[in-house]
């Protein structure tokens, strides 16, 4: 009788434990939030000057993506933008909501570019002192960087990659 019980309770803490990870999906470390130090306030930049309807321009319009995922946010030209403490945070125009298209990439990885096309921005908001790298499409570095305060610019044209640490 005994055994049944200690069975029957490790199978429900198993399945409970499951559950929960089920339900929080995978785990990533999360980007701290609120007011103060551990967030910066930025502001993005104007529309690019080539943006409009991708039926102006003669092409179908695709949102920018990136493998492995990362979280990602819309904000429109000229407002106000959160990164916080943690993340390298990267700005490049999406034609299908005619939005800049923020990627937050908090988690150490290297991820492919898809689509990111034209003039962006980004903002290193690491902790410590992590060197980040944009790759070409040969795997030649074209910029390396520490965090640092504020926002740069940069041509996504011959960025094919970016490492985050």
């Amino acid at each position: 009788m005994r055994t049944k019980r200690s069975l029957l309770g490790l199978i429900a803490a198993s399945a409970s434990l499951l559950a929960a990870v089920a339900t929080t999906g995978p785990v990533q470390a999360a980007a701290p939030a609120g007011d103060g130090a551990a967030t910066r306030v930025l502001t993005a930049p104007p529309a690019p000057e080539e943006a409009g309807p991708a039926s102006v321009r003669g092409a179908a319009a695709v949102s920018p993506g990136i493998s492995p995922s990362a979280n990602t946010g819309h904000v429109p030209p000229n407002s106000d933008f959160s990164c916080a403490s943690g993340n390298l945070c990267t700005l490049v125009w999406d034609p299908t909501r005619s939005l800049w298209k923020i990627f937050y990439l908090y988690r150490c990885d290297r991820y492919t570019l898809y689509n990111w096309l034209g003039a962006g921005y980004y903002a290193n908001r690491q902790t410590g002192s992590p060197t980040s790298y944009f790759y070409g499409q040969s795997g030649n570095v074209i910029a390396s960087f520490q965090p640092f305060s504020g926002t740069r610019t940069q041509n996504w044209d011959p960025v094919w990659s970016i490492r985050n640490c």
